[in-house]
């Protein structure tokens, strides 16, 4: 009995020094992998100076390791802007003449990648992004995450589905994660604080990329859609491109910047860039706006984040006013101008 029950302490004893062994060789690799970890970001910028998704990306890669930014094209304007951006360790700037399309930058992520191996390549999930990410993501025999609006580990994102009405969490066991980011769904890092050193990239441009013959832009001393605190959007219930005209001059007020649904754009009422929604731009302002908007599924996925919505519609049925903070059921061309009055 003394002889089994010396045995059977010994077993235990080997049992929890075994599960003791265990847990610290996870706790070691679990840390190994965090010191390992390394990220490129691919910036998005106007030329001069990074934009606000790029600064939210780096919010988003902030547990991912060391930052690195590549910004492809540019001054050197745009690089010394990222290298000022609080938690960013090195800025990659890779000067071409060419066009910058999803071409060229997917081949100045490849050329970074194969000098310095990240684990993960992220963007923000821009015009930009959607045309690089995917690019580069085939060469590496990778598989994307696109559109994460929450990173819970090194693997594990979450994204929406179904013009946001499910969320999916992917977990991704590829060497190198390619992934681009919800700009709305984090905060903007600092722009301001950061001296990271800045090199210089050599890449060899696609021979595919498309050639760069003229940008079309219209200026506007309203703050952009994407980023702008204040939106005042309208739909088809506006009648005609003309009737706009009163919620700029609302939006002016607010210091706002205008938005559209899908309906008013494919209407003609105005330009495409207006657009918000699933195929347009997500926004998550402090207010939004929504007139003569009825509230389809599309238009809600690229708004309903917004930190507070002001519905205005005079069909009480519309589904805008069930993601509405505050309704108000009135014709929009009595409304406006008596909440412009107001203000």
């Amino acid at each position: 009995f003394i002889h089994f029950s010396t045995n059977f302490l010994l077993f235990s004893k080997s049992i929890m020094i075994s599960a003791i062994s265990s847990r610290a060789a996870r706790t070691l690799t679990s840390t190994a992998n965090r010191r390992l970890a390394s990220t490129l970001i691919v910036a998005d910028h106007d030329g001069s100076a990074v934009n606000a998704s790029t600064l939210s990306t780096v919010t988003a890669a902030s547990t991912l390791g060391d930052i690195t930014v590549l910004v492809v094209g540019g001054s050197e304007d745009v690089a010394k802007s990222a290298s000022n951006v609080q938690g960013v360790s090195k800025v990659l700037h890779a000067s071409t003449e060419g066009y910058i399309g999803g071409e060229n930058v997917a081949e100045a992520i490849l050329a970074a990648h194969s000098s310095t191996p990240f684990t993960h390549i992220l963007a923000p999930h821009s015009n930009l992004g959607k045309n690089s990410i995917p690019r580069a993501a085939a060469t590496l025999s990778a598989s994307p995450v696109t559109d994460v609006i929450e990173v819970q580990s090194s693997d594990t994102f979450v994204r929406p589905m179904y013009a946001g009405n499910a969320l999916a969490k992917v977990k991704n066991s590829d060497d190198v994660k390619l992934v681009t980011v919800r700009p709305t769904a984090f905060d903007k890092a600092a722009d301001t604080g950061g001296s990271a050193p800045v090199e210089a990239l050599s890449f060899t441009e696609s021979p595919s990329s498309p050639a760069f013959v003229s940008a079309s832009e219209s200026n506007s001393d309203r703050p952009d859609l994407s980023s702008a605190a204040v939106v005042v959007s309208g739909g088809r219930g506006m009648k005609n491109g003309d009737n706009f005209k009163m919620l700029e001059s609302l939006a002016d007020k607010m210091n706002g910047a205008v938005g559209a649904s899908r309906a008013a754009v494919d209407a003609g009422y105005v330009p495409n860039e207006l657009q918000v929604g699933q195929t347009g731009k997500v926004v998550a302002p402090d207010l939004y706006v929504a007139v003569g908007i009825s509230g389809a599924i599309q238009h809600l996925s690229g708004m309903k984040d917004s930190k507070t919505i002001v519905a205005i519609n005079k069909d009480k049925e519309a589904p805008i006013f069930q993601v509405s903070d505050y309704g108000l059921v009135q014709d929009l061309f009595d409304a406006v101008p008596e909440f412009e009055a107001k203000i």
